[in-house]
């Protein structure tokens, strides 16, 4: 069975929030996401209040910039929110990565091993007072929210084969520190899957993608085209009709895409941003209960 989440971006009033996050249950997804960046809603206020107006979905973080986080104050909203949500929240973890924010933040921008070395510390503590009787408000989830580890690099992915119940992956190829995100090829993607596969060691876990590059369209080769205009010809036509960051199409070429790319990289769980929320819904009609 597949997963589909939606992750809100556009930060409005209240009244677009409800509406957009009963939208998204109404067209079947299964998450409502909320990012961590400034500028944006404040997730953790954002998911109570999505899970007031919904009955069904899942909550994620998707996901937390770790970096900005005391652990023992991130574990009192994120009990609190799984509190507040009815057990409904997961909790989507990264390193950080912006360094514009840390800049706007009045933060010093650590180095990449910092960063996941705050990550990891944050996930003992969070686990730990997760099993603390003293520790208040207490989660619904025993022994609590599912953990979703999100990022490309060795050292959090293999933080994630270690820790997380869902392991997200970027799409995204080595960057310098601090530097523009790249689209990566499938061969790149791959190579992250079988590096985490190894880690595992059998542990079931979910696999999880942001698809960034949503196009439901009846010419599909026009659409790869203006993906790859959109991407300044980092990866070619051919390269993009691969890649699960990019499902173009109409809405059963577009199933047929998550059907292969669930055989090729193991993918259950697909996550769109939100502007592609209605078309993709599309998409999801075709591929319920497959």
């Amino acid at each position: 069975m597949f997963k589909f989440g939606v992750n809100m971006i556009v930060p409005e009033s209240r009244a677009a929030w409800v509406g957009k996050c009963r939208k998204a249950e109404e067209l079947g997804f299964d998450v409502i996401g909320a990012a961590d960046h400034l500028g944006m809603a404040p997730p953790f206020p954002a998911l109570v209040l999505a899970a007031e107006v919904t009955e069904r979905v899942r909550l994620n973080t998707f996901v937390i910039n770790t970096a900005f986080y005391n652990p023992v104050l991130l574990a009192r909203d994120v009990t609190g929110t799984d509190q507040f949500t009815e057990g409904r929240l997961e909790l989507g973890l990264g390193a950080g990565y912006v360094k514009a924010e840390f800049e706007a933040a009045g933060m010093e921008f650590p180095s990449a091993g910092k960063r996941v070395d705050h990550l990891e510390h944050t996930i003992k503590e969070l686990k730990r007072l997760y099993a603390d009787e003293a520790h208040k408000p207490e989660t619904v989830q025993k022994p609590g929210p599912p953990l979703m580890i999100a990022g490309r690099g060795d050292r959090l992915l293999t933080l994630a084969a270690e820790h997380a119940d869902i392991i997200g992956f970027t799409g995204t190829a080595a960057v310098p520190d601090g530097g523009a995100l790249v689209a990566a090829d499938a061969a790149e993607i791959e190579e992250r899957v079988n590096f985490v596969r190894e880690k595992l060691n059998g542990r079931e876990v979910e696999l999880n993608i942001l698809s960034h590059f949503i196009g439901v369209v009846e010419d599909r080769q026009t659409g790869l085209e203006q993906v790859r205009h959109s991407l300044k010809g980092s990866l070619t036509v051919e390269q993009l009709a691969e890649v699960p960051t990019a499902l173009i199409g109409t809405p059963e070429q577009i199933a047929e895409q998550i059907l292969a790319h669930r055989e090729r990289f193991g993918f259950t769980y697909f996550t769109v941003l939100e502007h592609n929320m209605e078309s993709f819904a599309r998409v999801i009609e075709v591929l319920r209960d497959r």
